[in-house]
């Protein structure tokens, strides 16, 4: 097998640094030499066997170009010119076999650099055609031989004479995978972990100014109490704000371990280039300018992430408004807000600057503590999911808030939110909802998906994520989950003095998913003992206006304990507005007595607002100024708790005996250039998988058409091959025996190409009869890749937009909530005495196009439209597939 180009890449270390791993070549032979002369004499030892080697020799073996059967991958730190920190290598043996060798400079052993190395030698080695890869390393190497053990390899290690021999697969197992996704996350985690709490800060661009960015900046690192160090630097001045300034970060004494860049755009470079140099960990770049404005924006913001590569340097920017930790031993203010957030369990990411500061602002008004708060910018380093890898672990962060603009890496998105959703919510607001991508598609699936963010709302759906519309109901929900449990159910209870707020909460908790259920016998019976005849003691408890602060807490403690409701919604609307207090007191100690039974919120409906005393003995009930507020809060909280009950499922798991025919096809299709497949290979592609199509034959002619009908027998149908909506313009024509096809194929053709559709000639099918139509389909959306959908199909798929998503890998689970969703799956039911259909054939076939398109993602649009569901299965009628070749994917050890 033919080399390919080889690939040139950066790496994160486990403690959150960076290197460039890019393979060796003549140019190399020098930096090869000074890292094997640097290397102890131990380390040499353990590598070649004595601590005494030829330099010169196995420099320059290592630095030949010989593609195919050698190569050499170099780690270096400092970039493409840097010092080499680490390298690997492999000879081609005999057959599929070669050999290989790793080793890593003594200051970077046990930062995962060997595992990495070897994880990128091996994805080479299996694109070049090596199927095991055989490494002899001393008995005494104990560091190396656990790299290849603990590693996920699967190594098969045996004794030889002075050493021991391990080979090993180059393609990677599953636990291989896992690992490397885990020492990413563990390397994010630390490299957010050294951002937020750090020892000492320099403010690059600090003012006298108390007004500018940077002036205000450095004033709030003061003023907040921070326990590290801060230094301004500020070529201009002696002294900022009573501090001594320095005019180069080159110049502070001691180590930095975080700058904050406010200078301008022209200069960050620069700038970022000395604090490499200083050997500064983690970069805030608050300047902007960047790829946010167009021009030389991006170029400015790739030049500004190279040095930070290079440097081994982390960043969080540009064109954001900085980082806070509330942390009581750390008070770190890096930003230029006006206003510190409170303390607290949420940990808060904004990708918008201006939003992010009125949010925080938002948060200290509602009493909202915030554990930490990163505004994220234009993401060119430090991601979103890095963000969320250090909360997961972060002990003083129960809750995640997101703000989101785009997303990187959604695959990782995905898998680290479903990971920590099941013991931390995240509540995200994803901005961005849009159509117009779906005047760039040609299939019914694309046009009805790519026309909302129905992607968006999947990923969020399978993986736990809490989706708000706005960002004031992402702040009511983070209200609730900071202070009280997550529903253990639906069922909601209603306790009020006043009956049209009762029905108005009722109406918005129903309407968004809760049940406001009916209460038992036994309960009503307690109700009755202390309310007045005039209330109503049904669900909502209408205690009219009356209410005393004492009949509030038997109210709460009545239906809270009564095993009738998952949680309770409490209004209050006060008749006179000195009896709001009194009224909240007990409604506080009350909720607190339930000792977080069930959830509890409030709406007190008052003009002077919420009222404090709804916070006691350090229990704090959740409060809103209107009962829909509450009622929509609780829904989103419910959902997650839905979430963490549901049955998790399990991908699909098809034998697939013909793959390699598949691929095959795709590939085939690829070579030759083409876009959308021909209508017999997308039929031969879903058979092949398994998926039953009607059958049909290809015809050029009217008379070769008419021979098709004769051959298939009985009624058939006849379509133009060509036109995407081929009801609208007479594309189809359906019942036609076999002597009528001829004609009515020449009537066809001639119309279609006289009136300027595309013609490609003809496909006849037979006929199936009955049934219900559906649409089967996957969409390429822009960010998540292929997004399999199912909805009610035929001629008004896009009218009727009846469609459920989801983004692959999918479980029957995710399929049978797709089905079951659907405003149409009555239809499928039996719907009005009509029979059922075979459902399970439905969801088999949506399984099948999620799995092929997970194993196959060069499959980019797929429209199964109509797929006929009848009592006795489901049938493809019409079907259209387009391809798309796919950039080469991460190698090992990315950032991401």
């Amino acid at each position: 097998m033919a080399a390919g180009p080889q690939p040139v890449s950066d790496a994160v270390l486990r403690d959150g640094t960076t290197v460039l791993i890019r393979p060796a070549g003549p140019r190399d032979r020098a930096r090869i030499e000074d890292y094997l002369i640097w290397l102890s004499e131990e380390t040499r030892r353990l590598r070649f066997g004595t601590a005494v080697v030829d330099v010169t020799g196995i420099a320059e073996r290592a630095a030949e170009l010989s593609p195919g059967e050698h190569i050499t991958l170099l780690a270096l730190q400092g970039g493409d010119e840097g010092t080499v920190v680490g390298g690997a290598q492999y000879f081609k043996m005999a057959g599929d076999r070669a050999e290989m060798s790793v080793s890593v400079a003594d200051a970077y052993q046990g930062r995962g650099l060997g595992s990495i190395l070897v994880g990128r030698i091996a994805e080479l080695g299996e694109r070049d055609g090596i199927g095991t890869l055989v490494a002899t390393v001393l008995p005494e190497n104990h560091r190396m031989i656990e790299v290849f053990r603990e590693g996920g390899f699967s190594p098969v290690i045996r004794a030889v004479p002075g050493s021991v021999e391990i080979s090993f697969p180059t393609t990677l197992t599953d636990d291989a995978a896992r690992l490397f996704e885990e020492r990413t996350d563990e390397a994010a985690r630390n490299a957010v972990r050294a951002i937020l709490s750090p020892g000492t800060v320099a403010v690059i661009g600090a003012s006298r100014d108390p007004e500018s960015i940077g002036g205000r900046l450095f004033r709030n690192l003061l003023l907040t109490g921070y326990h590290g160090v801060v230094y301004p630097v500020n070529p201009h001045a002696d002294s900022i704000q009573g501090v001594r300034a320095y005019d180069s970060i080159t110049h502070v004494p001691g180590e930095v371990d975080v700058a904050f860049i406010c200078v301008p755009a022209a200069s960050v470079a620069e700038v970022a280039s000395l604090c490499g140099q200083k050997g500064v960990r983690g970069l805030v770049v608050i300047s902007s300018g960047f790829a946010e404005v167009g021009g030389e924006g991006p170029a400015r913001q790739a030049e500004l992430v190279d040095i930070c590569r290079a440097a081994g340097m982390r960043m969080i920017g540009p064109n954001c408004m900085g980082i806070a930790n509330t942390d009581p031993d750390v008070l770190l203010n890096g930003t230029f807000a006006s206003t510190w957030p409170l303390p607290g369990r949420v940990g808060f990411m904004s990708q918008s600057g201006a939003l992010g500061i009125a949010v925080m602002a938002h948060t200290t008004r509602l009493g909202l503590g915030l554990s930490s708060f990163v505004s994220s910018g234009n993401k060119a380093d430090v991601s979103g999911n890095d963000l969320l890898c250090h909360w997961e672990t972060d002990p003083r962060t129960d809750v995640v808030l997101l703000y989101l603009e785009s997303f990187g890496n959604p695959r990782r998105f995905a898998r680290l939110a479903r990971r920590i959703a099941e013991r931390k919510p995240i509540v995200a607001v994803k901005s961005g909802r849009s159509s117009a991508g779906a005047r760039a598609t040609a299939s019914h699936t694309g046009a009805i998906l790519l026309a909302s963010d129905a992607a968006v709302d999947a990923i969020f759906r399978q993986n736990g994520v809490i989706r708000t519309e706005t960002l004031e109901e992402m702040l009511d929900v983070a209200t609730l989950l900071a202070n009280q449990p997550l529903p253990a159910g639906n069922r909601v209870g209603i306790v009020t003095n006043a009956g049209g707020l009762g029905i108005l909460c009722a109406d918005a908790a129903e309407a968004h998913g809760l049940s406001v259920t009916p209460f038992s016998e036994a309960t009503v019976s307690r109700l009755r003992e202390f309310l007045p005849p005039e209330a109503s003691t049904a669900n909502p408890v209408d205690m009219i206006a009356s209410a005393t602060g004492e009949d509030y807490a038997l109210a709460i403690r009545t239906v809270a304990t009564s095993g009738d409701v998952d949680a309770l919604i409490v209004i209050y609307i006060p008749p006179l507005e000195r009896q709001a207090a009194e009224v909240a007191r007990h409604v506080a100690a009350a909720v607190g007595n339930l000792r977080g039974a069930i959830p509890a919120l409030a709406s007190f409906v008052s003009a002077e607002g919420l009222p404090a005393e709804l916070e006691s003995d350090g229990v704090r009930v959740p409060s809103f100024a209107y009962p829909e507020q509450a009622a929509i809060a609780l829904a989103r909280a419910a959902s997650l708790g839905v979430w963490r009950r549901r049955t998790r499922g399990a991908p699909a798991a098809f034998d697939a005996p013909r793959s390699d025919e598949v691929a095959a096809l795709l590939a085939g299709a690829l070579d030759e250039g083409a876009d959308w497949l021909q209508a017999d290979e997308a039929v031969r592609l879903l058979e092949l998988f398994g998926v039953r199509c009607a059958r049909f034959s290809r015809a050029g002619t009217p008379p070769e058409a008419a021979a098709a009908a004769g051959e298939i027998g009985g009624a058939v149908a006849l379509k133009a091959i060509g036109p995407l909506h081929k009801t609208e313009v007479g594309a189809v024509r359906l019942g036609l025996a076999p002597t009528d096809v001829e004609a009515a194929a020449a009537e066809m053709r001639d119309r279609l190409i006289g009136a300027g559709e595309p013609f490609e000639g003809f496909l006849v099918q037979e006929m199936v009869e009955g049934g219900v139509e559906m649409l089967v389909g996957v969409a390429h959306d822009p960010t998540f890749g292929p997004v399999v959908a199912c909805g009610v199909g035929g001629t008004a798929a896009e009218l009727m937009a009846d469609v459920a998503v989801r983004v692959p890998p999918i479980t029957d689970v995710d399929v049978s909530e797709m089905v079951r969703s659907l405003r149409g799956f009555p239809l499928l039911d039996g719907y009005r005495g009509s029979p059922k259909t075979d459902i399970a054939a439905l969801e088999d076939l949506v399984l099948r196009i999620g799995a092929l398109v997970e194993l196959h993602p060069v499959i980019a649009e797929m429209d199964c439209n109509p797929v006929v569901v009848t009592p006795t299965g489901a049938v493809v009628l019409d079907v259209r597939v387009r391809v798309e070749s796919l950039p080469a994917p991460e190698p090992v050890g990315s950032p991401l």
